[in-house]
């Protein structure tokens, strides 16, 4: 029988351990299943930023054995929301961790200095981080690349110095340019004085039916390469959906003020194809290669034409938040602001809309020159974009202390709640196509796209059925199903690929289990249940989920969303996880 393997360290105590899990991972999958559960047995509630807070991170059975499993699974206390924390992150990671013979890795303590981890296989170092102090996530990465030498593949996953802040929207950074990107791990990690982790090794699985194994790889292999999805994502990556969200209505634009931005063609994928486009990579095991990278010149040196070359990743989420959403129609701007944030280990997404907030903000005068030390904020003003971010990473004055806090932070305190587009307290994604998409970030584990796909039913619904309790039904079955997906730490890129049917012949291969569907989804509902029961423990409350203000104003893909349709789906949402509740009265708050 396959055995998985919890490292847990404590960085209080500069000590670690190892132990074997392999029951919890029979009984909850893998991943998001297995740390949830963790999580949950653990009952901590303390402050996200307590040195007592976990940090778990899990990879599931089919992480590096299988095509397109190539992604970690990240759960903690949020900062930004105060609740629950889950980020995923691709690159090498998880492959990293399973060269390393480490299933889950557990984080705990806070060292008495800045320091970083290296682990290699069986062993963990603990070593000193104050020259890395302030550095960059980039240069962190570099540095850490040629001091920490291994024969073997390496993850690096760091945080920079909005991090080291305490940032509530700090991100942490994994290799070249993959992120646990939303909820503010970076802060977490900045609180626990963990500048990095180096992780490597080379324990492999023997396979244990070589012939079944290598006839079922070899056809999802086919189902991956050959999938119209995939192709589309390999040759301009999500920056593609660009154009077509704008064309339906559905590209947020100058804060959400409207779903189709009139210069959506000069920041589309096709522009950063043809004007920027250096490589497309991908994660490790993964066929696609959807990770695009373009090039940025920068001049640096006026009297000597001296010029320096930025790589920086692009997609559409990004594009979304720091493009039309600040109403930016330029693809160079669009790349300084990026690398700016990469630099400082931001969450692009959760920037892109404070920024967005502060301009609105400033127009209405809800906040004024006092508060920007004299910046005037306005849409489409890039160069202002970069001078007041440079104002956040100085602490220029309590208001840009403030915006690296989130969007729900400042419209609290400084006013404009109205306008501040935040689900859950976590910063919107880049969806405006009708109630299933606002629906599925109030209800959903992360407050984000990811978690149950509304943005698409909203485009798929029938004309005049944009509402109904089966639309609802399908966003609740959907976030459901994805505990599985999730639990395998899959790309969800992939979720089309990995139907039921494959799913149970890859566990019969790796695990010799003998699942049904009947079986697989009781286990997502038992995972969807105790990941709200740890929202719950934690203070929320799925009926208290509000649609911000401003959004039942605006045309939407599917024109306007009115709060009596989402407040009676958001009622219907909750009584469909009460039937769940009824179904495991074992997992309480």
């Amino acid at each position: 029988m396959r055995k998985y393997f919890m490292l847990e360290i404590n960085l209080t105590e500069s000590s670690s351990r190892k132990t074997d899990i392999t029951d919890i991972f029979a009984e909850y999958i893998g991943g998001t299943g297995v740390a949830s559960k963790l999580m949950y047995d653990e009952n901590n509630n303390c402050n996200p930023y307590d040195p007592d807070a976990s940090v778990y991170f899990a990879i599931g059975p089919f992480s590096n054995i299988f095509p397109v499993a190539t992604k970690t699974v990240a759960l903690f206390r949020s900062p930004l929301t105060g609740n629950l924390g889950e980020s995923h992150a691709g690159g090498r990671m998880a492959l990293a961790l399973y060269g390393a013979g480490i299933h889950v890795l557990k984080i705990t303590g806070k060292s008495e200095y800045p320091c970083f981890i290296t682990i290699e296989n069986d062993e963990v170092q603990f070593r000193r981080a104050n020259s890395l102090k302030g550095m960059s996530a980039l240069a962190t990465e570099r540095v850490l690349r040629d001091s920490i030498k291994s024969s073997h593949k390496r993850s690096i996953l760091r945080i920079g110095p909005a991090g080291e802040r305490k940032s509530s929207i700090a991100c942490a950074v994994v290799d070249g340019s993959r992120h646990f990107g939303r909820l503010g791990l970076g802060g977490v990690l900045g609180s626990k004085n963990l500048k990095a982790i180096v992780i490597s090794g080379n324990n492999y699985l023997e396979v244990p039916d070589k012939s079944h194994f290598n006839k079922f790889y070899k056809s999802l292999y086919d189902k991956v390469v050959k999938s119209p999805l995939m192709r589309k994502y390999h040759d301009l990556g999500t920056a593609m959906n660009v154009m077509p969200l704008s064309e339906i209505n559905g590209l947020p634009t100058r804060n959400f003020s409207q779903g189709y931005f009139e210069n959506a063609a000069k920041i589309g994928g096709e522009a950063f194809a043809e004007k920027h486009l250096a490589q497309q990579t991908a994660c490790a095991h993964c066929q696609v290669g959807c990770i695009h990278m373009g090039t940025l010149r920068e001049e640096f040196d006026s009297q000597e034409h001296m010029y320096k070359m930025n790589k920086v990743s692009y997609d559409y989420e990004l594009i979304y938040a720091c493009g039309s959403n600040l109403s930016i129609e330029s693809t160079d701007q669009i790349l300084k602001i990026l690398l700016f944030i990469e630099k400082q280990g931001w969450d692009a997404m959760s920037m892109g809309v404070v920024m967005a907030w502060a301009t609105e903000a400033y127009q209405k005068g809800i906040i004024d020159d006092n508060l920007t030390d004299g910046l005037v904020l306005n849409f489409g003003d890039g160069e202002t974009y970069m001078k007041v971010m440079a104002n956040i990473r100085d602490g220029k004055n309590e208001f840009y202390r403030d915006l690296e806090m989130g969007a729900r932070h400042c419209a609290e305190k400084y006013g404009g709640e109205d306008i501040a587009i935040v689900f859950g307290g976590n910063e919107a994604p880049g969806y405006m196509t009708g109630l299933y998409s606002f629906l599925g970030y109030a209800t959903g584990i992360r407050h984000s796209h990811l978690d149950s796909g509304g943005y698409s039913l909203d485009q798929k619904a029938p004309k005049g059925e944009a509402v109904s309790q089966k639309l609802t039904k399908s966003l609740y079955d959907d976030a459901v199903w994805r505990m599985v997906l999730n639990s395998l730490v899959i790309c969800l890129f992939a979720r089309n690929v990995y139907d039921t049917a494959t799913i149970i012949e890859g566990l019969s291969v790796m695990e010799k289990t003998d699942y049904t569907e009947e079986d697989l989804l009781r286990k997502a509902k038992k995972i969807h249940a105790i990941k709200y029961r740890i929202k719950e423990r934690f203070g929320f409350d799925v009926l208290e989920s509000l649609l911000p203000e401003k959004l039942t104003h605006v045309q939407t893909t599917n024109g306007k969303v009115s709060k009596k349709d989402f407040s009676e789906q958001l009622e219907y949402f909750a009584s469909l996880l009460k039937d769940d509740y009824d179904e495991f009265p074992d997992i309480t708050i």
